[in-house]
């Protein structure tokens, strides 16, 4: 690559301020250009403190860092994870324990209706003092989708019930139930599907933050190059009017000699005047640029580079490179952020799938139950057996507590045990049977939309590869077509002097002279757009993926 490539950018490079090298008389300029105070004044950055503002040295690494550290759409991004990590929490204490307790007090009193209802021979009023408590713990199960619950449930009585053998009586209960589904939900349910989508929207939310993060840093490096092409639009602006005004001084000595009308110096006054609209053009797009750039890399009106001028430090590359198309497929098809994030929900929308086509299944519980039952307090025994005695009251006490209760537990005494099937399945077509049909049928669309964002991506990379190829050759046309744009001006120029050209024609070569260091500078940018667009096809797209998510669920 021709070195005075490299040389378009030097003005950017320069401290402005530097004053713009003059032109020996009727003859072009190198083509070498630098800011000049003026246009540093005029490209700062509109704030809101009217002081002067302070130059900034900024390189594209720079750049980089700090809109990593501070671009606020990327800490925006950087919280989604954790509210995902929320969801996935909420999802998974569907399967955390829960314990449950409850204390109660009753107190009943009755009539006595016969001599058979407790109330003794004198037909007393049978008063009955009741306490309970219990307490116990219940868990749904990830595997299988069974649900266990023990617990444990105390009770005191006490009656003035003449056959109450004790009083009071002392109870306890221990129990344990477990409920397996055989059929429906024995694979997956809500919860367990619930908590699956969750953990896969999790890592989707760090796919979308990667994105967010290339697809920033990107444009930050499209905006740094912009912003150093509109530097270099501006001197070569500056260079332009700088052989307007040179032509106009010239034009005025040949009219006090008497060697041309004075329409030349009307004519060249004209073309100056047009050169300073472009350069004020030129120094808006400058303006604008750097407030992109600014965008991209300040966390607010308080950070240092927000009444600052920038200044790009860094050049732009030129030379060619060596494309490696097929490994550039390779990996973006194996890292692209899109195709990950449509093969993750793919994968949700399988779960959302699966679980729609067990909510089809008969629902099949195994239901098994162990209890134990313990009996403590004071036993009463009758006073003798005649029916007087046994009514009357007045027997013997044999000593007990609630101790009792649980030794009868512990050594399991009084065992119960059952074991069930309980099914129930909807009669006719329903409503699970049409959403996993639903479900099948959109994941099968799915699959086909994941295949076309794999071709895509294939040809988003294949055509980023090919206009760096292109750019490289327009890079080379545009230094020659500027070099030879050179040479006609200044051969036309020393024409002119010899009276053998026309003011007009000097004027047309400067024109195609400033057009083809213009269209120089626009194909090294459009290099560094090709560039940056390359790598970012390899790694992320702007683009959503088109992927249906599934609402799975009964």
């Amino acid at each position: 690559m021709p070195s005075s490539v490299r040389t378009i950018f030097v003005f950017g490079l320069v401290v402005a301020g530097s004053t713009l090298p003059m032109a020996r008389p009727a003859q072009a300029q190198p083509f070498e250009p630098t800011l000049s105070g003026a246009v540093a004044d005029a490209a700062r950055r509109i704030g809101d403190d009217p002081q002067a503002i302070r130059r900034f040295d900024l390189t594209l690494a720079g750049a980089v860092e700090r809109a990593f550290e501070r671009n606020r759409q990327i800490a925006v991004q950087r919280i989604n994870p954790l509210v995902r990590d929320a969801q996935v929490a909420t999802a998974n204490a569907a399967f955390l324990p829960l314990a449950a307790s409850g204390f109660g007090l009753n107190q009943a009193t009755q009539p006595s209706r016969s001599l058979l209802d407790g109330g003794g021979l004198g037909g007393a009023s049978i008063v009955t003092d009741q306490g309970s408590y219990d307490v116990g713990v219940s868990q749904r199960v990830r595997w299988g989708g069974g649900r266990y619950d023990v617990t444990w449930s105390s009770n005191r009585v006490e009656s003035t019930n003449t056959f109450t053998n004790f009083n009071p009586s002392l109870a306890a209960t221990a129990s344990l139930t477990y409920t397996q589904p055989l059929l429906r939900g024995f694979r997956t349910d809500n919860e367990r599907t619930q908590l699956v989508v969750s953990r896969i929207d999790r890592n989707i939310s760090d796919i979308d933050l990667e994105e967010t993060v290339v697809n920033t840093l990107a444009d930050v490096r499209l905006a740094y190059w912009e912003l150093v092409h509109a530097r270099a639009a501006v001197a070569v602006q500056r260079q332009s009017l700088a052989l307007a005004e040179q032509l106009e001084r010239d034009n005025r000595a040949r009219v006090e000699i008497g060697m041309v009308g004075e329409i030349e110096v009307v004519q060249a006054r004209a073309e100056a005047a047009l050169r300073r609209q472009s350069l004020a053009d030129a120094v808006r797009v400058l303006r604008t640029n750097e407030l992109a750039l600014k965008l991209l890399i300040v966390d607010g009106r308080t950070d240092e580079l927000w009444n600052a001028e920038i200044n790009p430090t860094d050049e732009p590359r030129t030379d060619a490179i060596q494309i490696d198309l097929e490994g550039a497929i390779r990996s973006a098809l194996d890292r692209r952020t899109d195709i990950a994030r449509a093969r993750l929900r793919i994968d949700s929308n399988n779960a959302a799938a699966e679980n729609l086509r067990s909510s089809r299944l008969p629902a099949l519980d195994l239901i098994g139950s162990y209890q134990l039952t313990g009996q403590g307090g004071p036993r009463l025994l009758p006073s003798g057996s005649t029916f007087e005695e046994i009514l009357g009251g007045g027997g013997a006490v044999i000593p007990g507590g609630y101790r009792d209760a649980v030794g009868d537990i512990v050594g399991a005494d009084y065992p119960i045990w059952s074991v069930q099937l309980q099914m129930s399945y909807p009669l006719g077509r329903s409503a699970d049977e049409a959403a996993y049909e639903r479900a099948r049928l959109e994941l099968r669309q799915n699959e086909v939309q994941l295949e076309w964002i794999e071709i895509q991506i294939v040809g988003e990379v294949t055509d980023a590869a090919l206009q760096i190829e292109a750019i490289q050759e327009s890079i080379q046309a545009a230094v020659v077509a500027r070099e030879l744009a050179e040479e006609q001006l200044r051969a036309e120029e020393i024409k002119f002097e010899v009276g053998l050209s026309t003011n007009y024609l000097v004027v047309q070569m400067q024109r195609e002279l400033a057009a083809a260091r213009e269209l120089e500078l626009r194909a090294i940018l459009d290099y560094q757009r090709a560039l940056i667009e390359f790598d970012r096809a390899q790694r992320a797209s702007r683009a959503g993926t088109g992927v249906t998510v599934v609402v799975g669920g009964p």
